[in-house]
C-alpha cells in the first residue's frame, strides 16, 4: 500500500476529531506513516468540519485532494453531499456515511434547501459505485442509549467490510487510547456492533 486517503465529514460536536485520533493512532500502530489536517467551520456551533487522514509507506502532505480519496466517512448528509468531491469513481472511493439529520447552521442561515436522502444517495453515486446510508444513530441509540459513539460504529463498519487497511486490534487499541476510560467497553461495543452489519 503506497497510500490511503480519509476524509471524515459532519458538524461541529460530533466527534469528527476523535475519529481522526483513532484512524490516525491506529495507523501509527500498524507502522505506517501518517499525516493529518483538519478544516473548520463554526465547529462549535454546529458549523462545517472536514478532517484529512493520510497514511502509508511515506506521507508528504496533509491535505486529500479533489477526486484522491479513497474513503470518505459522512457523519451528517448533507455535510457528506458537500464533500463529495473528494471522492471519484476512477479512485474507487467509497461513501459511509449515517443518514440522521444533524442540519448544519449554513441551512437556515442561507435558507438552504435540505435535499432528501435519495436525492443525496443518487448525486453521491455520481463520485463512487460504492455509498453506504447506514441509521447509525438510531442502532446506537437503540443499544447503548445514546448517539455520541456513532463515529466508532462507523469505524467498526469499515472494518468489517474490510474498506480500509487498518487491523482491528490496532483500531481497538486506538479506541482505548482516545476515549475516556469508563466509556471504553460501550465503544467497543459499538464498535464490535458496526462490525456486524
Amino acid at each position: 500500500m503506497k497510500e490511503f486517503n480519509i476524509v471524515v465529514v459532519g458538524v461541529g460536536g460530533q466527534g469528527i476529531l476523535t475519529m481522526q485520533s483513532v484512524i490516525s493512532e491506529a495507523a501509527l500502530l500498524q507502522g505506517l506513516d501518517v499525516n493529518t489536517s483538519e478544516l473548520h467551520g463554526l465547529a462549535q456551533r454546529g458549523g462545517s468540519v472536514a478532517s484529512h487522514i493520510r497514511f502509508g509507506k511515506k506521507i508528504y502532505s496533509s491535505l486529500v485532494l479533489t477526486g484522491k480519496a479513497n474513503l470518505v466517512f459522512g457523519l451528517e448528509p448533507l455535510e457528506t453531499l458537500r464533500k463529495s468531491f473528494y471522492g471519484s469513481k476512477k479512485n474507487k472511493t467509497v461513501f459511509i456515511f449515517d443518514s440522521f439529520k444533524s442540519i448544519p447552521v449554513s441551512v437556515p442561515v442561507l435558507k438552504d434547501k435540505y435535499p432528501d436522502m435519495k436525492e443525496i444517495v443518487k448525486d453521491l453515486k455520481k463520485f463512487s459505485k460504492k455509498v453506504y446510508d447506514l441509521d447509525a444513530s438510531e442502532i446506537v441509540k437503540k443499544e447503548v442509549g445514546s448517539v455520541a459513539p456513532t463515529n466508532i460504529f462507523l469505524l467498526g463498519f469499515a472494518c468489517g467490510k474490510k474498506l480500509m487497511p487498518l487491523k482491528k486490534k490496532f483500531l481497538l487499541e486506538a479506541i482505548k487510547e482516545n476515549v475516556p476510560e469508563k466509556y471504553f467497553e460501550i465503544n467497543k461495543k459499538v464498535f464490535e456492533l458496526g462490525m456486524k452489519q
